[in-house]
């Protein structure tokens, strides 16, 4: 683990001891991150008014923000989920195996089914639902068209590459950290 990790309250982030959180990355508070997740660099996950859970294998990428809605929305991240660099998450529920792409923003009370996908720069406004095997596209964000049966079949690779690529990253500040305490 790395990354700056900090309470809020009484709160303090619950990170399994295998997740990866990048060296600029902040986590903050009423926060659970499972096993295997990966949180990205420059990426703030802050749990300060309400709470952030976060499952396995999960992929939070670069420059990305979760937040919640106080007194409101908690957000649930499930599982084997990827959400594209500079996303905004807030006070929402993605259910497991989901894609969100890089600079979409999904607001508050929505809900990204499992098996759905939010296309790159969607606008996802406040109660809508993308249901499983639709695909989201636009500000505001509207449902485009089903996914094809290849683009569900390949909806869970980019989660387990990140997966994969985070474990590398993690071997490799290992070993700079013992060869920088050898010197």
């Amino acid at each position: 683990m790395s990354g700056l990790i900090l309470p809020f309250g009484s709160s303090v982030p619950i990170i399994a001891a295998d997740a990866f959180i990048a060296p600029t990355a902040t986590v903050i508070g009423d926060v659970g991150i499972g096993t295997g997740s990966s949180i990205w660099f420059g990426t703030v996950v802050r749990g300060d008014v309400r709470d952030i859970r976060i499952g396995e294998r999960t992929n939070i990428q670069d420059n990305s923000v979760v937040h919640v809605t106080k007194g409101k929305h908690s957000t649930v991240i499930g599982s084997d989920i990827t959400i594209g660099h500079h996303a905004t998450i807030h006070g929402c529920v993605l259910e497991d195996h989901c894609f969100i792409g890089m600079g979409a923003t999904v607001m508050d009370g929505v809900v990204v089914e499992s098996r759905a996908m939010v296309a790159a720069g969607a606008l996802l406004t406040p109660g809508k639902r993308v249901k499983r095997g639709e695909l989201w596209a636009g500000n505001p964000a509207k449902p485009l068209r089903m996914l094809s049966e290849e683009e569900l079949a390949t909806l869970g690779h980019a989660a387990v590459s990140y997966h994969e690529l985070s474990r590398t990253y993690m071997r490799e500040m290992v070993a700079a950290s013992m060869l920088r305490t050898s010197e």
